[in-house]
């Protein structure tokens, strides 16, 4: 069993978050497929019954290292969007801080990938159960988007960070499959979207371009919804 010493809080509440640490631990070290509620109930030291009292299925606990991602994501990228003025530089702290964080995962990713797939499945990126995980990352691009004499016309701001999260995902997706040695490939793509981007932005001051970005922005939002 192990010990009452720990987080401050009530017995159940201890329990609750001894029983999600070995889970994120097993994550980390075994996957999502090696990873049963058997064994997590095991490793903690509590019965099955008492683990599913405190996360009804394993996809819960997988909504947990969602959260623990992306809390650690907000983390490492503030004091940096704190450092910086430039949009691009901007976004590039927080699409590169979103891959470091993934970074442990990569052994195991196509496991939750191939789980997370289906439109159906609780842990698939888009769904209700992942929207609180998903609105740290939105959070984190609107923050990056704010800044001080930005290139970005004010009527497109609010709807940039919508579609900033769906590059976010797609570029996670390339991670999953990249097999380059500290997915550097997906890191040069990165940095290649985002000379474009800045060599796009004065564009987007151009009259007659604002339609269709409206258009494309509007798109974003459509997917998202």
């Amino acid at each position: 069993m192990f010990s009452s010493a720990g987080p401050v809080g009530t017995k159940s509440e201890r329990t609750r978050a001894h029983i999600r640490e070995i889970a994120l631990r097993s994550f980390r070290e075994r996957g999502y497929d090696a990873t049963t509620i058997r064994l997590i109930a095991d490793e903690a030291g509590v019965s099955v019954g008492t683990t599913n009292y405190h996360f009804a299925s394993k996809n819960h606990l997988v909504q947990e290292l969602y959260l623990d991602v992306q809390v650690a994501h907000r983390t490492a990228a503030g004091p940096l969007l704190a450092a910086s003025g430039d949009l691009v530089d901007r976004l590039r702290i927080v699409y590169r801080t979103g891959l470091d964080q993934l970074a442990p995962y990569h052994r195991f990713a196509p496991e939750f990938l191939s789980a997370a797939v289906s439109p159906r499945s609780p842990i698939n990126p888009l769904s209700e159960e992942s929207a609180p995980a998903l609105a740290i990352v939105e959070e984190l691009f609107r923050e990056a988007v704010e800044v001080p004499r930005s290139p970005v016309p004010e009527e497109f701001r609010a709807a940039l960070p919508h579609a900033l999260v769906l590059g976010h995902l797609l570029l996670a997706l390339f991670w999953v499959y990249d097999r380059s040695p500290g997915q550097e490939r997906t890191r040069m793509l990165l940095e290649r979207g985002l000379r474009l981007l800045r060599l796009a932005l004065p564009l987007t001051k151009v009259p007659l371009l604002r339609a269709p970005l409206r258009e494309l922005l509007a798109l974003a939002g459509q997917v998202r919804a």
